[in-house]
């Protein structure tokens, strides 16, 4: 695997070079400081994984990785910054990961591990028989008949994967999204599995895990496996654009802050 790196921040590349390097399967780390001689680089290398710096003088990474996707499609890109609030930008630009600084080496791993994987192997991708519904209610569908949950919590769960565009999430930040005054001890723990168990029986009872990954590294929705509106609006589908009315997975008030993107998004659009 080839891995390009590139912050502007010296130390923090070298750091982002050096934790790559001690990676599986790693055969090359190539770094840089300055995006535009990265963009220069990758118009005659293939990089497998790009891991860029967001915030960076002269050109940004969200403008970096738009070129090295115009240069090489299939480049898998994560993000890596020390401000969250880039996150949805981020996911518009279908990185396949997002890391917030310090970067811990377990999470680069993860996040690596699932951006190099290619697509799942699963029973839906061929025909996407699954249909996922975030404008105004979120719901999951299978052929036309909506999904039923066996826990809502379970639902609301799968929903915040979906918002994440692929990402891996931690039991930790699920728990802190789905429950933001609750303290993560190892009661709630234990419940946090059981959601996590019905969750998967869900998927497994309608033949439709492949559309989820869950293992105790982390949980990610793969958007391979099935259609969403969300993902086609970002992608520029006027279909989805003039489907937008301004609601967006209206029953959870996490999914506000990914609301006020697609309005945005949506003025610029039109």
């Amino acid at each position: 695997m080839n891995i390009l790196c590139v912050d502007d921040e010296v130390l923090l590349l070298n750091l982002t070079v050096s934790l790559c390097k001690e990676l599986p399967d790693v055969t090359e780390v190539t770094g840089f400081w300055q995006p535009q001689e990265a963009l220069a680089w990758a118009k005659d290398h293939t990089p497998d994984v790009a891991l860029l710096d967001i915030d960076m003088p002269g050109m940004s990474g969200l403008e970096l990785a738009k070129g090295l996707k115009e240069a090489n499609p299939d480049t898998a890109v994560i993000f890596l910054t020390g401000y969250a609030q880039y996150a949805v930008d981020a996911f518009a630009m279908h990185a396949s990961g997002y890391l917030l600084k310090p970067v811990d080496k377990a999470r680069l791993a993860e996040e690596v591990a699932f951006a190099a994987g290619g697509k799942p192997v699963g029973e839906v991708p061929a025909g996407k028989p699954v249909q996922v519904r975030t404008f105004g209610a979120f719901e999951v569908l299978k052929d036309g008949r909506p999904v039923t949950f066996g826990r809502s919590k379970a639902k609301e769960l799968f929903a915040y994967l979906v918002d994440r565009q692929g990402g891996s999430v931690t039991r930790a930040e699920a728990f802190s999204v789905m429950w933001e005054d609750g303290f993560y001890d190892r009661s709630m723990q234990k419940q946090l599995d059981v959601i996590i168990r019905s969750l998967r029986q869900t998927l497994e009872e309608n033949g439709i895990s492949a559309i989820c990954e869950m293992n105790r590294g982390g949980l990610r929705a793969v958007p391979e496996a099935f259609d969403c509106d969300l993902y086609r609006f970002l992608a520029g589908d006027a279909s989805a654009v003039n489907a937008y009315r301004g609601e967006y997975m209206s029953a959870y008030s996490w999914a506000s802050f990914t609301e006020g993107y697609l309005d945005g998004m949506r003025g610029r659009k039109r």
